[in-house]
Formats: C-alpha cells, structure tokens, sequence
C-alpha cells in the first residue's frame, strides 16, 4: 500500500478540519482504538464505553479531516449492515508558511555563521580546558649513528588534526552535516508543497 504525503499549511482548509478532528481527547482515543485494526461504530463505542451518538459526531469529523475511512461492510447478527472504520496510509506534514526558497538559503546561512562562531571560540577555549602535555621523553642517541632513538614528537608535530584540533574539526563538520540535511530537507519539502499546491489550482 502506498502511503499518502500531505504537507500542510496552518491556516488551509484541511489542517482546519484535523484541528477541529482533533480537538477532543475523545477523537484520540478512537484513532488509538483503531491502530489495532479496523473495527465498527459500535465496536469502537464498546471499546471506548461513550454513546455511538457522541461517537458518530467523532467519527465523521474524523473521516472529513481524512484521518479515517470506510474499509469495508460487514452485516451484524441481526441482519443490519455495518461499516467498518480503519486509519488511513496518510503521513501529514505541519510546514511554516514560505514565501520563497531565498528565505530558506538566508535562514541556512545565518544558522551556518552561528556554527562558525561556536566553532571558533570552541578552538581558543578548549585548549585551556585540556591538560598540560606529558613530558617528552630523554633522548638517546646511538654511539654510531647521528639520529636520536626514541626521540618524542616534535612540540608542533599534532597538527590540524591532532588533539583539540580534532574535536574542533569535529564540532564543526558535525554541525555543518546537520546544517545541510536539514537545508535539503526543508527545500524538499518547500517545492513538494508548492508542486501540489500548484496541481490543485
């Protein structure tokens, strides 16, 4: 079965009919009832213990709002017909309303300068965190050979990516990695809204 994407807007129609569907705790606790599978109004009234007045004023906000459907009939011991009620393969989106993919990139961008900043005084703070450096060791040198055995690491030999170096150098890409996948996200879902929308009209 193929899942239904529906990105909402607040204000538009339908996200007014899942908030009025959704407003009661009694609408809750159908839509739980139902994730067990399929069941009928009086079923669901059973379950629940409300009157099927009070849950067919439920049900129907809930159908209208797209949140649950008619699966299937089914006749009752007393030969009446009775439908049964299941949730829909719908995933729902809540998206802010966007003007324009421009104020996405500027949002973005401005995130990104915070991650440099951070990153930045994450490098000149952490270094007087750290503990001091281990003494190096003597040196020895060999009676034939001019090289120095056992000699320790240079004092500038960490590098780029030696010590606190690397725990910057961390921070900063795991945040621009957040960054990017959020940005692409958010775009995917400003021109799926706007490319459904546009089929609408």
């Amino acid at each position: 079965m193929t899942e239904e994407v529906v990105v909402l807007e607040p204000g538009d129609e339908r996200a007014k009919k899942i908030a009025k569907a959704m407003a009661s705790q009694t609408a809750n606790d159908i839509l739980s009832d139902l994730k067990e599978g399929p069941l009928s109004a009086a079923e669901i009234a059973d379950h629940l213990s409300i009157p099927i007045t009070t849950l067919k004023y439920h049900i129907e906000n809930l159908a209208d709002a797209g949140l649950i459907k008619i699966v299937r009939t089914k006749w009752s011991s007393k030969g009446r017909e009775m439908k049964v009620y299941g949730l829909t393969d719908t995933l729902l989106i809540v998206a802010p309303q966007v003007k324009d993919i421009r104020s996405i990139l500027l949002k973005y961008a401005s995130l990104f300068g915070v991650v440099v900043f951070a990153t930045v005084i994450a490098a000149v703070v952490m270094p007087m965190l750290m503990p001091p450096a281990p003494e190096p060791m003597p040196r020895m040198v060999a009676f034939n050979e001019g090289a120095p055995l056992g000699a320790a690491p240079k004092a500038g030999g960490e590098g780029f990516l030696g010590g606190v170096d690397t725990s910057v150098l961390a921070f900063f890409l795991g945040g621009s990695t957040v960054l990017l996948v959020l940005l692409v996200y958010e775009v995917y879902l400003y021109f799926t809204y706007y490319r459904r929308r546009k089929s609408r009209v």
